[in-house]
């Protein structure tokens, strides 16, 4: 790496591994309350929803809100994963990181 950078670079440390998992999230639980909550949050998030805030809250808190959970409820049931008690977004994301810290921490 050190043969692309200028003469003036002040030195580079070793190269490390790094990696990120990301997960936008899900809701704790597939009862109404815990939907809506978790709708709110991600829906209130600007980076997912770019539009301003003057126009987007009283469409998420007025409209969306009302009524979207009560549809997400059941296509959250569909896929929840009953053994671990979680969604299957958050079993996938748990068993992923396990892997992947068992990998790295055989590599150092």
């Amino acid at each position: 790496m050190s043969d692309h950078l200028s003469p003036e670079h002040p030195p580079v440390k070793d190269q490390k591994i790094g990696v990120l998992l990301l997960n936008l999230g899900t809701p704790d639980a597939t009862d109404y309350w815990s939907v809506r909550r978790y709708l709110r949050e991600f829906l209130s998030d600007q980076r997912i929803i770019e539009t301003p805030k003057w126009l987007w809250w009283p469409l998420l808190n007025l409209v969306i809100l009302s009524v979207r959970p009560q549809k997400s409820v059941h296509a959250y049931e569909q896929i929840w994963d009953k053994k671990e008690n979680a969604s299957r977004l958050l079993v996938i994301t748990r068993r992923q990181t396990a892997a992947l810290a068992e990998r790295l921490a055989m590599t150092m």
